[in-house]
C-alpha cells in the first residue's frame, strides 16, 4: 500500500450541538476480541487504574487499558508493578499496557501476564497486551524508551516479535507517536514492521515526542498510517467530545479511536461515544449533582481498592477535573483535596447546588497534560544510527523501570 503522506488536515472546528452522522465503521477485531464501540481508553500513568476503568466501563462498551506497567518490574515480582497489573473481578477484556526496553524482559513479562496477573500473580490472565512506544516523558526517553525506541529499529522489532510470540493467542497491539521530532519520524516504518510481525492493530498519537501535548494533533499522520499498513489503525489526539471521534474516523479512515485526556473527570464521555457511533442522539450532559455522585463513587472505588490513605490521596488529581467549569468555589476544592475519610467526601459534596447545569463551554476545555513542545532528552549518541546493535549503547538497568504515560 502507498505510504505517501496525506494532505494536512485542519484541527476539528468547534462542533455543533448534534454530532455529524455516524460513519460506517464496524466493531474493532483484535484476534478473538470484538470491541464495540471501537473506542479505547488510553493508558495514562496514575489515572487508568482498576477503579477508574470500572467507572468508565459502567458507561459504555469499549476497550479499557491499564496504566503502563514495566516488564522488568513484573518479572522481578515488584509489588507496585503487580498492583498496576490488577483487574476488577468483573473486568473483561483484561487489557494491559507493557513497557519494555529489552526483548527478553518483554517476553518473560508477557508469559507471566498471559498465565495470570494481579497483586499475587494468581488472577486470570490478560486478554490483550499493548506495547508502549509513545511515551514522551524525559525520564523514559533519556533511557531510549517510549517514543525514542522505534528509532533503533532492530531493538524495536525484537521487542515486538518477542512479545507477539510469547503472547500466543492473546492479541498484541502497539502504541506509537509520530517520532522523536519532525526530523526523526518513525511511525510509518514502525507501523509496517509491527504489522508484519503479527500485531493486531497500531495506535498512533498524532504528535511527536517533542510536541508533547502542545500543538493540535496532526490527523493527516493517522490517515497516512491507514494507507501504509493492513491492520486496523486507532487514532489518538484531540478527542474532547463524541463529534471529534466521528470526524477523526471520517477524515482519516481509522478503524477506531483512543481517548485520553478528554475523559479526565468525564467518564460519561464513553457513553456519548457509544451513542454517536450507533447514530443515536447524545444523552444530555450531567448536572453538578450527577457529577458529585460520580466523584463520590470514584472515591469509594479507590478506597475499596487501595485503602483510605492511598485511595483518597489518588482522588485529589481527579477532583479538579470533575469540577472544572462548575462554580463550587475554591474553599470546597481545597477541602476535597484534604479529606481523610469517605464521610468527609460525602459531607462536602452534600452542599453543592445539584441542579447547576453543565457548562457547555467546558466540553472542549483541555484537561490533564498541557505540556508545550520541548526538546526530547535522549541517550548520548542515540540518533547516530538507526540500528541499536551498531551503536554499542547499553541501556542502564534503571531504564527498564523508567515508566510514565504516553
Amino acid at each position: 500500500m502507498s505510504a505517501s503522506p496525506a494532505p494536512a488536515l485542519a484541527p476539528p472546528p468547534t462542533p455543533a450541538v448534534a454530532p455529524p452522522p455516524a460513519p460506517a465503521v464496524g466493531a474493532l477485531h483484535l484476534g478473538g476480541l470484538e470491541v464495540w464501540p471501537p473506542v479505547v481508553l488510553a493508558p495514562m500513568a496514575g489515572v487508568t487504574n482498576a477503579p477508574f476503568r470500572s467507572l468508565c466501563r459502567r458507561h459504555a462498551g469499549g476497550l479499557y487499558v491499564s496504566e503502563m506497567v514495566g516488564a522488568r518490574g513484573l518479572v522481578e515480582g515488584n509489588a507496585n508493578s503487580q498492583l498496576k497489573a490488577s483487574f476488577a473481578p468483573d473486568e473483561h477484556p483484561r487489557s494491559i499496557q507493557l513497557y519494555a526496553i529489552d526483548p527478553k524482559d518483554a517476553a518473560d513479562a508477557t508469559r507471566l501476564l498471559v498465565r495470570g496477573c494481579g497483586s499475587d500473580g494468581t488472577g486470570p490472565g490478560v486478554e490483550h497486551i499493548d506495547l508502549n512506544f509513545g511515551c514522551p516523558a524525559p525520564k523514559v526517553t533519556r533511557h531510549g524508551g517510549g517514543a525514542a525506541l522505534p528509532w533503533h529499529r532492530d531493538l524495536y522489532a525484537d521487542i515486538v516479535e518477542a512479545t507477539v510470540r510469547a503472547a500466543g493467542e492473546v492479541p498484541v497491539t502497539v502504541k506509537l507517536r509520530m517520532g522523536i521530532d519532525d526530523a526523526h519520524l518513525t511511525y510509518l516504518e514502525a507501523g509496517r514492521v509491527a504489522a508484519d510481525l503479527g500485531v493486531q492493530a497500531v495506535a498512533l498519537h498524532a504528535r511527536t515526542a517533542e510536541q508533547r501535548y502542545g500543538p493540535p494533533a496532526d490527523w493527516s499522520a493517522i490517515a497516512a498510517l491507514v494507507e501504509a499498513v493492513d491492520v486496523p489503525v486507532l487514532g489518538n489526539g484531540d478527542i474532547w467530545e463524541a463529534a471529534d471521534a466521528l470526524r477523526m474516523v471520517a477524515t482519516t479512515g481509522c478503524q477506531g479511536v483512543v481517548v485520553g485526556r478528554g475523559c479526565l473527570g468525564r467518564p460519561w464521555l464513553f457513553r456519548d461515544l457509544q451513542a454517536a457511533f450507533e447514530g443515536r442522539p447524545l444523552p444530555p450532559p450531567p448536572n453538578l449533582g450527577e457529577v458529585a455522585d460520580l466523584l463520590r463513587e470514584h472515591a469509594e472505588l479507590l478506597v475499596a481498592a487501595y485503602g483510605p490513605v492511598t485511595g483518597l490521596r489518588d482522588l485529589r488529581k481527579h477532583t479538579g477535573w470533575y469540577l472544572q467549569g462548575f462554580p463550587v468555589g475554591g474553599a470546597l476544592r481545597k477541602a476535597l483535596n484534604q479529606v481523610d475519610t469517605l464521610a468527609e467526601v460525602e459531607r462536602l459534596l452534600a452542599g453543592v447546588d445539584r441542579d447547576h447545569p453543565f457548562d457547555e463551554a467546558m466540553r472542549r476545555q483541555p484537561r490533564g497534560h498541557t505540556t508545550p513542545p520541548k526538546r526530547v532528552t535522549l541517550p548520548h549518541g542515540w540518533l547516530d544510527s538507526r540500528d541499536h546493535g551498531s551503536t554499542g549503547a547499553t541501556l542502564p538497568a534503571e531504564a527498564a523501570e523508567a515508566v510514565s504515560g504516553g
